[in-house]
Formats: C-alpha cells, sequence, structure tokens
C-alpha cells in the first residue's frame, strides 16, 4: 500500500478509495490487462456476482442504455463458485488489487455454501448481494425485508471470518433499518446502493425492451438517491464504526467527494467505467486535488464532513 490516497477498508490496505464494482469488469482478469492501467489507481475489484451453480443469465435484451444512465438484466450469468475458485482466480495477481467475490443466491442455504466456499481461497473479502430473489418467499428480494437480509448475513457469517459486505437495495422502504438488522447480524461493512429497478418499453411492438421485462437502472441518474441513501445508512453505521462503500452514478472526482462527504468510506465506481475505462485515475487525481486545496491530510477527514446547518442559497 502506497500513495496519498492509501486507506484501510475493513482491515483491508487499499491503494486508492476508488472500488470497481460488481458486473462492470468481469472477473477483473481482463480489466488488469487494459493499458494504462495502474494498481495506484483500483483500492478493489469486485467480481461478476457467483453462485453456487453456473447460470447462463437472462434472454436479450440484457442492455439498453437511458437518458443518463442504463438499464441492465445480465440473470447474473457465471460459471459457478468452484470454476471461478479453480478456474478464475488462479489468473488473478493479489499482489495488485484486493478482490472481492460477490455471492448470490436463491436460498438462505445457497448464500452460506458459496461463502463457504470463498473462505476457503485466496479472495480478499466477500460482497453479499442480498438483492437475489428468494425463491422460497414468491421471488421476493432478499433484501427488500430487513429480516431476511440479517438472516442472509448471519448465515454467511456462520462460515467466514473474512469481511463481509453487504449490498444493500434502494428498492424498500427503510434502508436504515435495513443496515442496523444487518450489522447486528454480523456484517462488516456496506456497499450503498444496488440499481434501482426499471423498464423500457418499444412502442412499435408495445413489448418491453429488456428480455426480463425489468432491470437495474445505473448511471448519473440514479446517483442523488444513492447519495441520500448513503447519508440515510450513515447515520446508522457511523455508531457502530461499519464502512460504507457509496456508488450510484459516480463519474467524476466532485462525483466522489459529495459520496464521501455523505458518509462514504470509499467510493465505487461501475457504469462510467463504460465511458471510461480509466476513470479511477481521474477521479482520484481530483480527489487528492481536493484534499491538498482545502487543507485535509486525508480521505477520513471529510468522511461524513457533510454540513447540514447550513443551507446553500
Amino acid at each position: 500500500m502506497s500513495g496519498p490516497l492509501a486507506m484501510e477498508f475493513c482491515g483491508l490496505k487499499l491503494s486508492s478509495p476508488v472500488i470497481l464494482l460488481s458486473g462492470c469488469v468481469g472477473f477483473g482478469e481482463e480489466y488488469t490487462r487494459i493499458e494504462g492501467f495502474s494498481n495506484l489507481d483500483v483500492g478493489a475489484i469486485v467480481l461478476k456476482g457467483t453462485t453456487l451453480e453456473p447460470r447462463l443469465g437472462n434472454p436479450a435484451h440484457r442492455v439498453w442504455e437511458t437518458p443518463s444512465g442504463m438499464l441492465n438484466a445480465i440473470g447474473l450469468q457465471n460459471p459457478g463458485v468452484k470454476k471461478v475458485i479453480t478456474d478464475i482466480l488462479p489468473s488473478l495477481n493479489f499482489d495488485e488489487t484486493r478482490f472481492i467475490a460477490n455471492v448470490c443466491g436463491s436460498t438462505i442455504e445457497e448464500y452460506a455454501e458459496v461463502t463457504r466456499y470463498f473462505d476457503d481461497s485466496p479472495i480478499d473479502a466477500m460482497e453479499i448481494n442480498i438483492s437475489c430473489p428468494n425463491v422460497k418467499e414468491g421471488g421476493v428480494a432478499f433484501g427488500n425485508n430487513p429480516d431476511m437480509s440479517a438472516r442472509v448475513v448471519e448465515a454467511c457469517r456462520n462460515f467466514t471470518n473474512k469481511p463481509l459486505i453487504t449490498k444493500l437495495s434502494p428498492n424498500q422502504t427503510d434502508i436504515a433499518a435495513n443496515a442496523k438488522a444487518c450489522i447486528n447480524a454480523g456484517t462488516d461493512a456496506f456497499s450503498v446502493i444496488n440499481t434501482i429497478m426499471g423498464m423500457a418499453i418499444d412502442i412499435e411492438t408495445q413489448k418491453p425492451i429488456i428480455g426480463n421485462v425489468q432491470g437495474g437502472l445505473s448511471g448519473p441518474a440514479i446517483r442523488p438517491i444513492a447519495l441520500l441513501k448513503v447519508h440515510q445508512v450513515y447515520g446508522v453505521a457511523a455508531l457502530h464504526g461499519i464502512p460504507i462503500i457509496g456508488q450510484g452514478g459516480m463519474e467524476t472526482a466532485s462525483d466522489a467527494i459529495e459520496f464521501l462527504l455523505a458518509g462514504a468510506t470509499t467510493v465505487g465506481l461501475g457504469t462510467g467505467l463504460f465511458y471510461d475505462p480509466l476513470a479511477a485515475k481521474r477521479i482520484n487525481r481530483g480527489i487528492g486535488n481536493y484534499l491538498r486545496t482545502h487543507n485535509f491530510e486525508s480521505i477520513s477527514d471529510i468522511v461524513g464532513g457533510l454540513d447540514l446547518g447550513v443551507t446553500r442559497k
């Protein structure tokens, strides 16, 4: 770990506060080969969502560009956790950056089993994707109910001592209540937020454009929502020393600084990579300039620094 933006997250030494989000860089091995990639620019890479058994994913269309954003419904296409561990993880350079697995499941038992496999691997941490549909409860996402979210976290906690990062959904009534339940169940950190559900319609065919009918909306359009959710979760997480990956529409250093002020410890970069694969370098440079300009010594000096007593006119 080196450089002016180096930091610690859940005990992991990161060279940068920028974390590349799940689903946007595959399983990481192809991204680290991009000309211009530097391990100083990327603190960690979250791998593609992984289930117990292989999944082919959803029918086309899976991706659709929207104004200031993107809909996606990939459907967790992946080769299964065993293949990820035996075929993909050995190709990753763990001296280059930190790698975080994204744990998915359709039952609590599946989440626990995937966690168990990853625990016996070189993976640095695990992100629990609780936005998956619960097949035993009619397809309702685990993450939309605090009790179900907590049960998933607790099940995963029983199978690992590695850092667990719970990825919270914005598609719920009270995200702060959910965060509190997950803290009590043993989560070490949060990713805030996952995508917002949406759809698009072809007016000529009168049919949904996305093959799955609905998909997750990401990109700049959701950033104001993500900022509010980070702020709401921070009010609970800060009481317990729980760090947050703030994410949702971040493209610039200014966006990243907004997330940090709202309470994020690190910032997640996803859809913005499709426009600029090396955006992390530019974002880090901007954060560094901001710290120097405002006489801050480190990123921790601005985390949660939002001044609620001043309204801008």
